[in-house]
């Protein structure tokens, strides 16, 4: 018997960088490794290289071809020569929330967007960031010689992403910021940059791939036409930068020192639809660091509520998707505010019989959907009676719930099916979420197995650049039913939950006063 043809899937996500070396043929895993990012919303890219050379060491013999699936939006601005000029600004950070508005309205409005990259730009993505630099340098007092420069690429805000404080360091980083904006001469996106990193025959910035599922975040790119919108990065940014090439879905883009073919990569979310192979009726429900929902269509969609992202997938089709910035931690954070462990915490929302009208909007890191980027969580319906831990513990998740069924709810407003979720990430596996979300969301519930579906969806990907082939390669996908539901009434959860949402808006669209 022949040995297996290898492909490797990496995963370059906001906490970690994960690789699966896979058989290319069946998808199964043979070997896998990790390795931690820092906690930032600021970061030097140079710490994801260094992750991926930690969590792929001693995995790589025998790989023919390899794919990168990257945590979407991130900002990394690049030089002539390739040199990162500033520390990557990633997806959630939201320092651009009032760059958005700004922006938004520049062009016409949300509906202006909506036609003509399929999407509202909100704070995560990679056009408002390029605002929030060019705001940041307009603002900044220049130094005392009158240039401005100084500083290097890795400051502007400190390894754990707080801002600078002081007068002296507020200077350093106003003169970082502006150096950056006048060396900047590429942008690209933190897959593109590890891709473009991993060839080995790479020369500056010449050569620089990104795909279609990754590119459709940026708010420069359509989805519908296939092309870029060079005139929204002027738009953004005052001036025009350098854009890598969009590759097709099963595209070999370079060849890795160790001789791998190295395939075009895509963002997070199209990286995991490939790995779930979700097919139509389907809708991907994760519970991660942030929440999402989506499902693949043969259509562009254009949502001019801006609910839903008109995002495209790897495969050449499309992705509308619904994001969340709060999700698993928010039953983290609960539990430790009710001094608990997880199983306790997710024990005593399974024995609560109720909410008893407790809701709680959980925007604890402000939030993209509803677009609340100024906001904070809150809880309504503080009695006596809802003071309780098993309470407290079942509001958090209803809230949480709540929120991802809106999002799914979304969806079936552009005239997509759902017959059934596949919910997937680390807060899936709690108990309670398994019991409530199929009342609260209104469709069936699977669990595919747990796996690494970013990095399974960039090594599918890989095997099928390596094939040639016409379509990806058939991987299974195991899938487990949930948790016995709950009995509640959900029509009036999610009505309360609604209801307080509606009336606290204007509260929380004004920033908090810490």
């Amino acid at each position: 018997m022949s040995e297996p043809r290898l492909v490797a899937g990496v995963d370059c996500s906001t906490q970690a960088t994960k690789v699966l070396v896979c058989d290319a043929e069946t998808g199964a895993v043979v070997r896998e490794g990790r390795a931690p990012h820092p906690d930032a919303t600021q970061v030097d890219p140079g710490v994801w290289w260094k992750a991926w050379e930690i969590a792929s060491d001693g995995l790589l013999d025998g790989v023919e071809a390899i794919a990168v699936g990257g945590q979407q939006h991130g900002m990394v601005l690049l030089d002539d020569a390739g040199e990162v000029v500033h520390p990557a600004v990633l997806w959630n950070d939201t320092s651009s929330a009032d760059a958005t508005v700004e922006l938004v309205a520049e062009l016409g409005g949300p509906g202006a967007w909506a036609e003509a990259i399929g999407s509202v730009p909100v704070p995560s993505f990679t056009v408002t960031k390029l605002r929030w630099l060019r705001d940041e340098v307009a603002r900044a007092p220049r130094g005392a010689d009158g240039s401005g420069s100084g500083g290097s690429a890795s400051g502007g805000s400190g390894a754990d992403g707080s801002r600078a404080g002081g007068s002296g360091e507020a200077a350093r980083a106003a003169a970082v910021r502006r150096e950056a904006a006048l060396r900047a001469a590429a942008v690209v996106l933190p897959h593109d940059w590890m891709t473009h990193r991993l060839a080995a025959d790479r020369h500056g910035i010449d050569g620089i791939t990104t795909d279609r599922g990754d590119a459709s975040g940026t708010g420069w790119w359509s989805p519908a036409t296939n092309s870029y919108r060079p005139d929204l990065v002027e738009l953004a940014f005052g001036r025009q930068l350098a854009l890598p090439r969009v590759a097709d879905p099963a595209e070999i883009v370079g060849q890795t020192a160790f001789g791998a073919a190295i395939a075009a990569g895509t963002g997070d979310n199209a990286a995991a639809a490939l790995g779930l192979d979700l097919q139509p009726g389907d809708v991907a429900v994760s519970l991660g660091t942030s929440g999402t929902a989506f499902a693949r269509s043969a259509h562009p969609t254009a949502d001019p509520s801006g609910l839903v992202a008109g995002f495209a997938d790897a495969t050449g089709e499309y992705l509308p998707l619904v994001c969340t910035l709060n999700a698993a931690r928010v039953m983290s954070a609960t539990a430790q505010m009710l001094g608990l462990e997880l199983a306790a915490f997710d024990d005593a929302a399974m024995t609560s019989s109720g909410s008893d009208g407790l809701v709680l909007l959980p925007f604890l890191d402000g939030e993209r959907t509803p677009d609340l980027p100024h906001s904070t969580g809150l809880i309504y319906g503080l009695t006596r009676a809802t003071m309780q831990p098993a309470t407290m513990a079942r509001a958090a998740v209803e809230g949480l719930l709540c929120g991802l069924a809106d999002a799914v709810d979304a969806l079936r407003d552009q005239g997509l099916p759902v017959h059934r979720v596949l919910l997937l990430g680390g807060g899936a596996r709690s108990r309670a979420v398994q019991a409530l979300a199929p009342a609260l969301l209104g469709a069936e519930v699977v669990l595919p197995e747990p796996a690494e579906y970013v990095a399974l969806g960039a090594a599918r990907q890989a095997a099928w650049a390596l094939s040639g082939a016409a379509t990806p390669p058939t991987w299974q996908v195991a899938v487990g039913k949930p948790e016995p539901a709950l009995t509640l009434n959900a029509e009036k959860v999610r009505a309360n939950y609604a209801q307080v949402l509606t009336h606290t808006r204007p509260l929380l669209s004004t920033p908090y006063n810490r």
